[in-house]
């Protein structure tokens, strides 16, 4: 039978923690993630039935970050030394191995800067509707002047944005490094830390999902060379949402309609480095 739950900031949190059985993308520069309350009049369906062969250990709350990370009991907060400014959440396990990568890069000489991290629901949708309304410039103009056209708009600010509730970020096993500028990456500083990275952090359990599309990945998000991903926890969260995530359960914000002519989960959520969902040698 399917259950309908009305959410609100403190019912999110309780059915994480209740839910996630001892468990727990776009990019953006600017992130404020002191605004963490959630207050969502929409309702959202609870997770479908699922096949017993697809088992999921993430709940469809937890993979659309519908939860506060600052409140939830396997997210901590980054050390500020370690990142651009204070308040930003991330994973337990993630930040166990981002620590130790940034230790062994800085015994190399290169300084590892965390710029973004967890972003939940409420401040992925504060960004996407900056974009959206035009406050917030969108790949460097204007989106609702630019491109009146719903679907063509959602699809310039999923140049650099991903729609709230189909976030990596929203999994607390993602970090944006050092600069959110790809031509950084390419000399100098850069490109000595994205060649580190490149040969260094999968033996930490960090992969690149938003290389360069071709033949192996057609879709998704352009290159980021700053977006890592923690994979131990980051493809099982994939695989869940690839189970329990449809388009038509994307909403609760504007422009929400354009997810299902978009095809928001195999384009987007699913668009990523198939070489991110590998096992760890």
């Amino acid at each position: 039978m399917t259950r309908i739950f009305t959410l609100s900031a403190s019912i999110a949190v309780t059915l994480s923690v209740l839910i996630l059985t001892g468990c727990g993308t776009g990019s953006d520069a600017e992130i404020d993630i002191s605004d963490d309350q959630w207050h969502e009049t929409d309702t959202l369906e609870s997770d479908p039935e699922v096949d017993p062969a697809e088992e999921v250990e993430w709940s469809l709350e937890f993979l659309t970050g519908r939860f506060d990370p600052s409140t939830h009991p396997d997210f901590e907060e980054i050390n500020p030394e370690w990142a651009s400014r204070e308040g930003m959440f991330l994973h337990r396990e993630a930040l166990e191995a981002f620590s130790r990568m940034r230790k062994e890069a800085e015994e190399a000489g290169i300084e590892l800067i965390i710029r973004s991290a967890t972003r939940n629901f409420e401040n992925q949708k504060r960004i996407w509707e900056e974009k959206w309304e035009g406050s917030r410039l969108s790949a460097g103009v204007n989106a609702k002047e630019t491109y009146p056209d719903p679907v063509d708009r959602a699809k310039n600010i999923l140049l650099f944005s991903a729609m709230p509730g189909t976030s990596r970020h929203h999994w607390g096993t993602e970090v944006d490094l050092n600069s959110f500028d790809n031509s950084w990456f390419e000399t100098g500083e850069g490109l000595v830390l994205y060649n580190w990275l490149m040969e260094n952090a999968i033996r930490f359990g960090f992969c690149q999902p938003y290389t360069e599309k071709g033949p192996e990945r057609p879709t998704g998000y352009s290159d980021e060379k700053w977006h890592w991903s923690f994979v131990p926890l980051s493809k099982k969260m994939t695989r869940d949402a690839e189970i329990l995530m449809t388009d038509e359960k994307i909403s609760g914000f504007k422009g929400a309609e354009t997810a299902r002519e978009i095809g928001i989960i195999e384009n987007y959520v699913l668009g990523i480095n198939p070489g991110c969902l590998d096992e760890l040698k």
